[in-house]
């Protein structure tokens, strides 16, 4: 039987994926509050590479062998294919345990609801993994749009784009919408949820989703607005064939407007094994730039503070309020339910 130091939150990280591997394992490694006590993982490569990345770990097949290895286990962490969230978490949920879920939270707003009204019976934290609200470049924008420099504000743009010909993951090359695939339900809560946290609720005024590759099941290039309720209008762009990408922000406001060039680096360290607390800053060349054409200042970009998140899990594990709200999350899917069913994708 796997044993855990004292006090500390025992930890069943669910899915060794790109995720689990690259963000969840590292960040509850490297934060003490924490202990990595189980991977559940099926693969036999993926159960190889936990052994040998977290040799102290019980790497184990299901929850269920999980809570047998480790009987004190106080969180699921879930990073799986988008279509098994709902009933992994509400597995979880029911054996007690804490979850944090990755994104898309669920691909279903009804399950949504259903985990939510569990977590709250049970009297169980849901927790879902919205990083992005701690790249470093978005947290630059939080900062200039609340210190009033722009003045008010009227539109919000964001960008993820990447040039990415190829699909290597066989469940995402083949998932539709109904099962969490394409790059509205992949990049989409991302870009979503930083809007909706800086802007408040909003409705879907437009999108325009299309299938780019050849023989593509589900959309790979989406253009969304977004009529936030306060008045911001949000234009968002998520793409994974992009030879040249957009500015990752831009933002107009009455006074003055901010561009941000680049990308938040966190991913890319972490991917090539930094550990968490050595991964800040920005990617080389990203900045800001604040003002008008002709009056432009340089701004520099915040650091990147993913160990954030799980700092908030544990404080909210000891009573304090959560990182991310499940209600957030549950709105974000609700926009990306609503965007299908009236903007379905278009093949080329």
């Amino acid at each position: 039987m796997v044993q855990g130091p004292r006090g500390a939150i025992s930890t069943v990280l669910v899915g060794f994926g790109h995720g689990g591997r690259v963000f969840h394992a590292p960040l509850i490694a490297h934060d003490p509050r924490f202990e990595l006590a189980a991977v559940v993982v099926r693969s036999a490569d993926r159960r190889r590479a936990a052994r040998t990345a977290y040799p102290d770990a019980a790497v184990v097949g299901s929850i269920d062998e999980a809570l047998a290895a480790v009987p004190d286990l106080d969180l699921a962490v879930i990073s799986t294919p988008n279509a098994t969230h709902a009933a992994l978490a509400a597995s979880a949920l029911g054996r007690g345990l804490h979850v944090v879920l990755d994104k898309p939270f669920v691909v279903h707003a009804d399950d949504g609801e259903r985990l939510i009204e569990a977590a709250q019976a049970a009297g169980r934290l849901l927790v879902p993994f919205s990083n992005r609200r701690w790249d470093g470049d978005y947290l630059t924008v939080r900062s200039m749009v609340e210190s009033g420099a722009l003045g008010r504000i009227r539109t919000f743009e964001s960008a993820m784009e990447s040039w990415k010909p190829s699909i290597t993951k066989p469940w995402k090359r083949d998932a539709g919408p109904g099962a969490g695939g394409g790059v509205l339900y992949d990049l989409g809560p991302h870009l979503i949820d930083q809007a909706l946290s800086l802007f408040g609720p909003a409705v879907p005024a437009f999108a325009d989703l299309r299938i780019d590759r050849a023989g593509g099941t589900a959309d790979d290039t989406v253009f969304l607005v977004l009529q936030h309720l306060g008045g911001v209008t949000s234009t968002l762009h998520a793409g994974t064939l992009a030879p040249q990408v957009r500015s990752r922000f831009r933002v107009t406001g009455d006074d003055a407007g901010l561009t941000v060039l680049g990308t938040d680096p966190q991913e890319g360290l972490l991917a090539a094994g930094m550990p968490p607390g050595a991964v800040t800053g920005a990617q080389a060349g990203a900045h800001g730039l604040l003002g008008r054409d002709g009056h432009l200042e340089p701004v520099p970009i915040d650091p990147g503070a993913y160990p954030s998140f799980y700092e908030g899990v544990a404080a909210a594990i000891e009573g304090g309020p959560v990182p991310v709200a499940a209600e957030d999350a549950l709105a974000v899917v609700r926009i990306i339910e609503q965007v299908h069913a009236s903007f379905p994708a278009r093949p080329r």
